[in-house]
């Protein structure tokens, strides 16, 4: 079995290890239940550190690829259902119904655009046209283009924001291609570039997004064939980048003239942060995606993408042998979603409430000592000492929220959980106090209860 990995392992980092193991995991010529060769076996033929190999085993048990029982070794996990493979999958951190599910990460439906009135001016049939029409609206694209961060190439519209990611990656990797993302990053991301077969490299963030430093050794590290990263609201922390740090990131990426940059903006309408766009610099080589399900209702399901032609040309021509096109008659709904002055004003409603939802629970989780972050979206990010344990403390209040560990392409410093802080309409600081009760370490936890 040493002979197997080390032949398989061409790049001798903790990432290239690990994306070695499960290509040999996921062909079967590793199988469920194999017994692995202790960590210092493998970076003796490896000729790398333990620390290598270890770092690397994480990853993989963050998969679910393999698994450690203690003394007895570290093994192949069994197999398990395609679902339950799934990052998404395991988003529900609680595994149950609670009263309180904040764990989905979905837009306040309450904040949403009254659908009714626009409903009724699209169903005048004006939009069912003949397959030959043009897939967008005429005057979508307009409207769309003025809009835009930047003036892209070709533009079209695609049934959400997942589905303009698959359709992007599907049109430009390749198996085996190194991609860059955030770390964390989107988790239905992540599965959806392990499934394609792309080695997936994360890059660290700070308050303003992708650090340009990090960006720029793994460029020098990997021949990355993408980046793909959230401008505004990043989910999960909240994140949104500015002018500025596009600047110096399209810089960074003037290193790596081949990489395509495809920029997910999936909160649209209600994100804080004005829109920004690495495309600003660098046209040619962005593709960027702008959502409407978090600003208008998820389903809409349209999502807008505009980029090179080299790249959109390829999507579209592909979707000629799927579905074609997207409604024309939802495109209507949202055309007119987009111009009614009453609905602009409801998105510009729900951007405010969801402000100060966010403002609200940070705040009084930072009174209580509790590290969390939520400058934008729909989202908050919260530290806690065990992602388990705070689970389980949350559960035991009838509150469900998404584990981080889906989110990390590699460990942080931390561990994390997800919070969708815009279904909190009100009683922050209840919801704190419980939140808090999640962040306290267990030793703490016994210490106040005997009191």
């Amino acid at each position: 079995m040493l002979t197997l990995i080390t032949g398989a392992v061409q790049d001798r980092s903790a990432r290239g290890i690990a994306a070695a193991v499960s290509r040999l995991i996921t062909s079967g010529r590793l199988p469920a239940g194999a017994r692995l060769p202790t960590v210092r076996v493998v970076a003796s033929g490896l000729g790398v550190s333990p620390t290598t190999v270890s770092e690397a085993w994480r990853n993989l048990i963050l998969a679910g690829a393999i698994q450690t029982r203690g003394r007895s070794g570290t093994f192949v996990a069994g197999p398990l259902p395609p679902r339950a493979r799934l990052r998404y999958a395991q988003l529900s951190g609680a595994g149950v119904d609670l009263p309180r599910d904040l764990s989905t990460g979905v837009p306040d439906p309450l904040l949403l655009p009254d659908l009714t009135e626009s409903l009724r001016r699209a169903g005048d049939g004006r939009w069912a046209g003949s397959y030959l029409e043009a897939p967008v609206l005429p005057e979508l694209e307009a409207l769309l283009r003025e809009r835009w961060p930047y003036p892209p190439e070709r533009l079209t519209v695609v049934d959400g924001a997942m589905d303009a990611l698959d359709r992007v990656a599907g049109a430009v990797l390749r198996y085996g291609d190194h991609v860059l993302v955030e770390n964390p990053a989107f988790p239905p991301l992540l599965d959806l570039l392990q499934a394609l077969g792309a080695t997936v490299v994360g890059v660290p963030m700070d308050s303003a997004g992708i650090v340009p430093d990090g960006l720029r050794q793994a460029i020098r590290d990997y021949r990355a064939v993408a980046l793909f990263l959230q401008p505004r609201a990043h989910n999960p922390t909240g994140t949104s980048m500015d002018g500025a740090r596009a600047a110096l990131l399209a810089n960074v990426l003037l290193e790596a003239p081949h990489l395509l940059v495809v920029e997910d903006d999936h909160a649209g309408g209600i994100a804080t942060a004005p829109p920004v766009s690495i495309g600003r610099y660098l046209p040619e080589r962005t593709v960027h995606v702008a959502g409407f399900s978090k600003s208008h209702g998820p389903d809409l399901r349209l999502a807008a993408v505009g980029g090179p032609a080299h790249v959109l040309d390829t999507l579209a021509d592909r979707r000629l042998l799927g579905p074609g096109w997207s409604s024309r008659l939802l495109q209507g709904v949202l055309l007119d979603l987009l111009t009614d002055p009453k609905a602009v004003a409801r998105v510009a409603a729900a951007r405010d409430a969801y402000a100060a939802r966010r403002t609200a629970l940070v705040k009084a989780l930072h009174e209580r000592g509790v590290p969390a972050t939520a400058a934008d979206g729909i989202n908050l990010w919260m530290e806690v000492p065990d992602q388990q344990n705070a689970l389980v403390a949350l559960a035991a209040h009838g509150v469900a929220a998404a584990p981080g560990t889906p989110f990390c392409v590699t460990p942080l410093g931390a561990d994390h959980l997800r919070i969708t802080a815009g279904l909190v309409a009100g009683g922050h600081d209840e919801l704190a106090d419980v939140l808090a009760v999640a962040a306290v370490p267990n030793t703490l936890r016994t210490r106040f209860r005997t009191r």
